[in-house]
């Protein structure tokens, strides 16, 4: 089901071929620069680069042995070099390799991320403008409070997920960090030079000071700076599954021709790409807390990160882009039935707009707590009676006495309550 709605790039990013040439590619950077000093002879180097290969299946065939993933690499590219292989991983730990060849497809991931959330934020501002002058009902602890425009759950969405994505890229930049000082991180064998010379080649930071491995704090961030963004995306999803319930009915999710809801009810359209990034927020969450536990090594390195890595890293960066593109969709085509959007702002008959009322009493001269007392006798009186709430106002004596037919006019003018939301779309540059 993912891999459906994944980009054919990020699977790439994560297949054994990608890996391969991700470590491919930094032992060739690695051998460029030596060769640059004179370490590696010219025409050693011109063979390395000439004929310098794997076979994923000879990998496989020499790890079942090996059980050493890295030494099963470089034997069939050793098989492909011939003799100037003796040059490839010269000065080398297996990490300088491993960390630095995982910040490329960390590099490539996050480059498709974050396009997936430009996609995104392009359909919430394109919503939040369509529907931006839709009164609607606001809604707290799930109980009707006070109108608003329903364009604005699109822009509250896209600010929720333009910082989301801000603390995704900081987190990716920092992640994209690579190096090469050796088995305990002192460059016993290569120079700091050296590695700032290979990072700038493969576009790349270098870390400024590593055990045997880059500091995992790096990858951390990164992992939680997804899972934020998940979370965001089960904000979106949950406002749809909350809005499509038969109850409210105020929006739901394309339905395709010939789509089937139920098995045994057919007039069932569920929100089940709704409820798919619920469900799947919860693990790019519980992914976050493994990576947190991978900071912790002992000393110079251990390897229990290593497997935890393996599994959380792809698992996390796959399910994140087939998250945002599945909620781009669902944004897109969402229905929004706005006569029923209507409809519902008008079930309390008008005791939606009781503060209106408050507040309009407290300026003419009563304590808060009088106004609020009179206000709501009149609503609730309104509401058990089955009668508008401004017929009610109107025809109390003591509240026209001192707001007048003006005041309760103004109280229940939703044009009023919803007067500042072109300056909100202001502040978030949606000028249209």
């Amino acid at each position: 089901m993912i891999a459906r709605y994944t980009r054919p790039e990020m699977g790439a990013v994560w297949s054994d071929r990608g890996k391969y040439d991700a470590w491919l590619r930094v032992e060739l950077a690695v051998a460029d620069a030596w060769a640059r000093r004179g370490v590696i002879p010219e025409q050693d180097h011109r063979e390395i680069r000439d004929r310098a290969a794997y076979d994923p299946e000879r990998i496989d065939e020499i790890e079942a042995t090996a059980h050493h993933d890295v030494i099963a690499f470089l034997t069939s590219v050793a098989e492909h070099v011939g003799p100037a292989s003796r040059w490839i991983h010269l000065g080398m730990t297996s990490s300088d390799m491993l960390d630095t060849a995982l910040a490329l497809q960390l590099q490539q991931a996050g480059e498709i991320l974050l396009a997936d959330c430009d996609e995104l934020l392009a359909a919430l501002k394109e919503r939040a403008l369509e529907y931006k002058h839709l009164p609607a009902i606001g809604r707290t602890h799930g109980v009707h409070a006070e109108p608003v425009a329903f364009g604005l759950r699109f822009a509250r969405f896209h600010d929720q997920l333009s910082r989301a994505r801000s603390h995704l890229e900081r987190a990716w930049a920092d992640v994209c960090t690579g190096k090469l000082s050796g088995a305990v991180g002192i460059y016993v064998h290569l120079d700091p030079e050296l590695e700032e010379e290979v990072m700038a080649a493969l576009g790349l930071r270098a870390a400024a000071v590593s055990s045997q491995v880059v500091s995992r704090d790096r990858h951390a961030a990164f992992v939680a700076a997804i899972a934020l963004l998940g979370t965001v995306l089960e904000s979106i999803a949950l406002e749809v599954r909350h809005l499509q319930r038969t109850e409210v009915g105020e929006a739901r999710e394309g339905f395709a021709r010939g789509q089937k809801g139920s098995s045994a009810m057919p007039h069932k359209r569920n929100p089940i790409n709704a409820e798919k990034i619920c469900g799947l927020a919860r693990l790019l969450r519980a992914n976050a807390q493994a990576a947190y536990e991978n900071v912790a090594l002992w000393h110079e390195r251990d390897i229990s990160h290593s497997s935890v890595e393996r599994v959380i890293l792809p698992d996390s960066t796959v399910s994140l882009d087939y998250l945002l593109t599945l909620t781009t969709r669902l944004v897109r085509d969402l229905i929004v039935d706005e006569t029923r959007v209507r409809e519902v702002l008008e079930l309390t008959r008008g005791a939606v707009f009781s503060e209106g009322l408050l507040l309009a009493l407290v300026k003419s001269g009563l304590t808060r707590e009088q106004a609020y007392a009179l206000v709501q006798r009149i609503t609730h009186d309104a509401l058990d009676r089955g009668i508008a709430v401004r017929d009610a106002a109107l025809q109390d004596e003591e509240l026209m006495n001192r707001v007048g037919e003006r005041g309760v006019a103004r109280a229940f003018d939703v044009g009023h309550a919803l007067r500042h939301v072109d300056a909100i779309y202001r502040r978030l540059g949606f000028d249209r």
